[in-house]
């Protein structure tokens, strides 16, 4: 060790710090990395990676380890070199995003002078790239291929060393990143694109190579040269695909079921003990709250790539970009692909087009469906938990196929299959259930019954519920005596009686009053000033027929939480229609942080909160766009058809300002009437847009309500 890391204590690393304080720890990481135990080299990239890379940083001390990393990777008794390579690479990408203006920043938006150290050390040793980059470990040329691409100056250079790699690969992987690096170069280094875009063309016409290489070849040069996209880009591509034949998937990343050697004791899936193995059961620490766990093991999932070509395809809809009708045949292929690995890939995809860009993406939900095949619950799983996620209007063609998989599952492994021990049956049943069961189908009621009285993840059931109004019946006693039970001191976000809150105010049945009234009691007692609102907020939905709520409610008008407050004016309301109190309450708070809330709750009241209006007034002056928004909507609401001329002008004016107004903008010119004429123009540029409103926090199902909303607007002034 004192070899490969001569010199590591004559650094002053003391004097230099890290995301967590002094960087005393960075020469023992470095030590560790070279540890024959797997167990203490692991540990210690996790820690260099948390805390001297914390999420892309580039510290003092990052930069003064690169001759040390470079050390251990030019090392043959390093017994991970492939691993510090990478760690090479990571922090020599992040020292290239830089500012056009020459300043180095962290991916955090802070001014680095670190970066600026990093990327002439990785030049300075460009030679020790293009000597790994040829090196016999397999892992250890993956790790390096990328840096040809990305250090390199010379461009001659470093596209002949591209072409010697291309020639001497036989690897799907290795190769790939060979022309991925290629790209790269052709993109940073002007002198390179048309050399290699030149190549790209005719590696990607020339029959005689294997169908992998041609379609990287084709995908990069459309993504160097986009202006040569034309219509045959995407059927060359799909053609190209379906010629691939891809080396068959690891077994611990894809359930490969298809050996019936490998036949488990599930009856007809054929599913082998080790796949089922590789889903993570749910929740096993108590401390941790099942939702937080299942969170963490969807956030896994997304991580994983099956097929070798998920990049590359990826990085094809990225360079189609708005050419949708080209991305859903892409897709279209890529769903029907004989192979597993890419069909499951293709599945986030059509997830990623279809949260992004409207349009009828039926013929993609029919291809999602077509993935739910009981014999395949690694893949079926991730279509219905897809399926699931989508608004009602768009899943809907998958309900039949969602519903065969169901009664599939029961017909096989019988009416428990719900808490089934295999966590890959198990999974893939109750993604398809609560996807049914969030389509309002009662035939995902006996799944659900079945959690609730297993108690087998319950949570999941307790989630959907509310969508099936119709079985109230069966679901409403089991949802009260678990939220009579539940834990009302944990952390409202993640408790039961959250979801069970929900739930039963979405069931709609005021058979729910007397469990919500004794789970506001309970918040309250313990102080869940959030829980005590939300149960309070279920109430309303629930009008009159909640009165016997009063007596609890009416107390927490005066509560110093100022959301409990706002909440219990708005039940007063709901539970007795009489302004008298409510309005000068509601009023009041127009002065305080929930003024958006009280001006909406006001507005709902309508004619009877007139004495609010000289505040609301006022508040159409406010400096950001949504309170003017929230004000606006409340006068035109209580004050009618004669604040028109007032309200319009705010109303247009902070949408055209903020786009993510557009929603609450566009229901207030349905309520309007003929008086939202003037919009026109702008509801129907709404409406003609391709892409989702709301930008970064864009949520689908609201993009979906949104244009419904615009499409009425414009029905009704047409």
């Amino acid at each position: 060790m004192i070899n490969i890391l001569d010199g590591v204590d004559l650094v002053d690393w003391s004097s230099m710090g890290h995301a967590y304080g002094p960087a005393d720890e960075v020469p023992l990481w470095l030590e560790q990395m070279a540890s024959p135990d797997p167990d203490v080299r692991e540990g210690a990239f996790s820690r260099f990676y948390s805390s001297a890379h914390h999420q892309g940083d580039v510290y003092s001390c990052t930069a003064a380890s690169l001759p040390f990393l470079f050390a251990l990777a030019g090392d043959p008794r390093t017994p991970d070199r492939a691993a510090v390579i990478r760690l090479l690479l990571s922090i020599g990408r992040a020292a290239l995003d830089r500012d056009p203006d020459g300043v180095y920043y962290s991916p955090s938006g802070h001014a680095s002078t670190p970066h600026a150290d990093v990327v002439p050390q990785m030049r300075e040793r460009v030679e020790d790239f293009v000597r790994h980059a040829a090196d016999p470990d397999p892992q250890v040329r993956r790790a390096t291929v990328p840096a040809l691409g990305l250090f390199l100056d010379d461009a001659d250079q470093a596209f002949a060393r591209l072409r010697e790699r291309l020639a001497a690969e036989s690897g799907t992987l290795e190769r790939l990143l060979v022309i991925d690096a290629a790209a790269t170069l052709a993109l940073r280094l002007p002198t390179a694109l048309g050399p290699v875009t030149t190549w790209l063309a005719t590696l990607a016409a020339d029959s005689g190579l294997d169908a992998d290489i041609r379609l990287a070849a084709l995908v990069h040069r459309a993504a160097c040269a986009p202006e040569t996209i034309d219509a045959g880009l995407v059927p060359t591509a799909t053609d190209l695909l379906q010629q691939l034949t891809h080396e068959p998937a690891p077994q611990d990343e894809i359930d490969a079921g298809q050996d019936d050697a490998g036949q488990d004791d599930c009856g007809q899936c054929t599913c082998t003990d080790d796949d089922f193995a590789t889903a993570p059961a749910t929740a096993p620490n108590r401390d941790v709250p099942p939702q937080l766990a299942a969170a963490f093991a969807d956030l896994d999932r997304q991580d994983r790539v099956h097929a070798p070509t998920t990049e590359l395809l990826t990085t094809l809809h990225r360079v189609l970009d708005t050419r949708l009708p080209e991305r859903t045949a892409l897709l279209t292929a890529q769903l029907c692909s004989l192979d597993r690995a890419t069909r499951y890939d293709a599945i986030r995809m059509a997830r990623a087009l279809i949260d992004s860009w409207r349009g009828d993406h039926s013929d993609l939900v029919r291809l999602l469906a077509d993935c739910l095949l009981p014999q395949d619950p690694y893949t079926a799983a991730e279509a219905a938990d897809t399926l699931r996620q989508l608004p009602v209007t768009l899943a809907e063609p998958a309900r039949e196929a969602l519903a065969v998989l169901v009664e599939a599952h029961r017909a096989a492994h019988g009416p428990t299959v719900w808490a089934s021990p295999h966590p890959l049956l198990r999974r893939a049943h109750q993604e398809a259930v609560t996807a049914l069961a969030r389509l309002g189908d009662e035939r995902a009621l006996p799944g659900l019954l079945t959690a609730l009285d297993t108690d087998a993840d319950a949570w999941r059931a307790v989630q959907v519920a509310g969508h099936l109004p119709q079985a109230a019946g069966e679901l409403l006693p089991r949802l009260s005596r678990r939220l009579a039970d539940a834990d009302f001191a944990r952390d409202w976000s993640w408790s039961d009686a959250c979801a069970l809150v929900a739930a039963l105010r979405r069931l709609g049945d005021p058979a729910a009053v007397p469990a919500l009234t004794a789970a506001v009691t309970a918040s309250v007692r313990q102080e869940q000033w959030r829980g005590a609102a939300a149960a309070l907020h279920a109430l309303t939905r629930f009008g009159t027929a909640a009165a016997p709520a009063l007596e609890t409610v009416r107390p927490l008008v005066e509560a110093e939480d100022m959301d409990l407050r706002l909440a219990a004016a708005e039940a007063l309301w709901a539970l007795e229609r009489d302004p008298t109190d409510v309005v000068p309450r509601l009023t009041d708070l127009l002065d305080t942080d929930a003024q958006r809330d009280a001006a909406d709750i006001l507005g709902r009241i309508g004619a009877p909160a007139t004495a609010a209006l000289p505040c609301l007034r006022q508040l159409l002056h406010a400096e950001d766009e949504w309170t003017r928004v929230h004000a606006a909507a409340a006068i035109h609401d209580i004050g009618g058809p004669a604040e028109a001329e007032v309200v319009l002008p705010v109303l247009l004016e902070a949408w055209e300002r903020e786009d993510s107004t557009a929603k609450q903008v566009l229901e207030c010119l349905r309520r309007m009437g003929p008086a939202a004429a003037p919009a026109l123009p702008l509801v129907r540029a709404e409406c003609a847009r391709s892409r989702r409103s709301g930008g970064f926090f864009m949520i689908v199902e609201e993009d979906e309500a949104l244009r419904r909303t615009a499409l009425a607007v414009i029905d009704q002034l047409a």
